[in-house]
């Protein structure tokens, strides 16, 4: 059912007051503050009709009124306007990005440290890598036994990967670092799904080609799982808020913060560039019922998604917390692609 103009501007009026303070608005502080033209009986008539209409919820102990997740809803996708960013906070966000990066760990957790700084909220970065996209670094070849060999791989993000070879003859240790070295020279920067080609090209010239043929035949065309980065900053920024002076309530968010799993469902969802907005049961975990979660998520040309997210109360600041995403999501991504370029 569409609100006609007077009933939108005070539910936009009830919400923006309700960010802003966390305490339930009433009819005067609607007259006083942002419709002087109406009367506070004018006002409260349409306030109980936005309630019939499930807009705003009425707490037990006050005569004022608080938005419901439905008014947040519509509050997102109709009445938003992204909140511009200071020059101090603009420079903040650029400071994250001026260093040249060893890893992109390290970029992650500097970003969800900066912005649950700079918000106050709970920021946590996922990097989410399809596994046969991971890039290889160097390769060891190391005996175990006098027909098996060991082989490890070492991806450019730190992942190892080993497997067992079947050899049917012994092979020397001082030759099996030969041709560690030597593979790992010329199989540098290809992706683990193209090493099986570009290994069954080099087999076929001298007593190496054995070994060659088995390392192969050890790496499979597909993966089943991805491998998942994950960094939260300001896991406990949520408790300064008023909504989390339960205890219970408290200890149960905090629960899912330090659970790997339930972080990595809050922020999972795919896409190319996109900013998404969930809001309390649309987290999908009890425990955040009560909370937002905003997120951007980005694909890099290597294959991997990244995804920032802020997680608050639902009476969050979105319009700021949109800006400040939009602002670093194309900064990580500018600065991702130029690391990778420079791999």
């Amino acid at each position: 059912m569409d609100l006609i103009d007077r009933k939108y501007r005070i539910l936009q009026a009830i919400i923006d007051d309700y960010i802003l303070t966390a305490l339930p608005v009433g009819s005067r502080t609607i007259s006083r503050k942002y419709e002087q033209k109406l009367s506070s009986a004018t006002i409260r008539n349409e306030m109980s009709d936005l309630e019939e209409l499930g807009y705003l919820d009425s707490p037990h102990t006050s005569a004022g009124r608080i938005p419901s997740n439905k008014a947040y809803r519509l509050y997102v996708d109709q009445m938003l306007r992204p909140m511009p960013l200071s020059a101090e906070e603009t420079e903040f966000i650029n400071r994250c990005f001026d260093r040249r990066l060893a890893q992109v760990d390290d970029l992650s957790m500097r970003i969800a440290k900066a912005l649950s700084s700079m918000t106050h909220y709970t920021t946590a970065v996922m990097t989410r890598t399809p596994r046969n996209e991971q890039v290889l670094s160097h390769l060891q070849l190391v005996p175990v036994a006098d027909r098996r060999v060991l082989l490890i791989l070492v991806t450019q993000s730190g992942t190892v990967k080993q497997s067992v070879l079947e050899l049917g003859s012994p092979v020397a240790p001082d030759e099996l670092y030969t041709v560690s070295r030597i593979l790992s020279s010329r199989l540098e920067g290809l992706r683990l799904i193209e090493l099986p080609g570009a290994l069954m090209q080099l087999a076929g010239s001298g007593e190496t080609d054995e070994i060659v043929r088995a390392m192969a035949e050890q790496q499979p065309a597909e993966s089943q799982s991805d491998i998942v980065a994950l960094a939260i900053g300001g896991r406990s920024n949520l408790l300064s808020f008023p909504e989390y002076s339960d205890v219970d309530k408290a200890k149960a968010l905090l629960s899912v913060l330090e659970t790997r799993e339930k972080v990595v469902s809050l922020l999972d969802h795919h896409g190319e560039m996109e900013i998404s907005v969930r809001i309390g049961p649309e987290t999908g975990l009890e425990e955040t019922r009560d909370c937002s979660i905003v997120t951007a998520s980005y694909r890099l040309s290597d294959g991997r998604v990244n995804t920032i997210g802020l997680i608050g109360p639902t009476r969050m600041q979105y319009g700021k917390v949109l800006s400040v995403l939009s602002q670093v999501g194309r900064s990580l991504g500018t600065i991702l692609d130029e690391h990778d370029g420079h791999e």
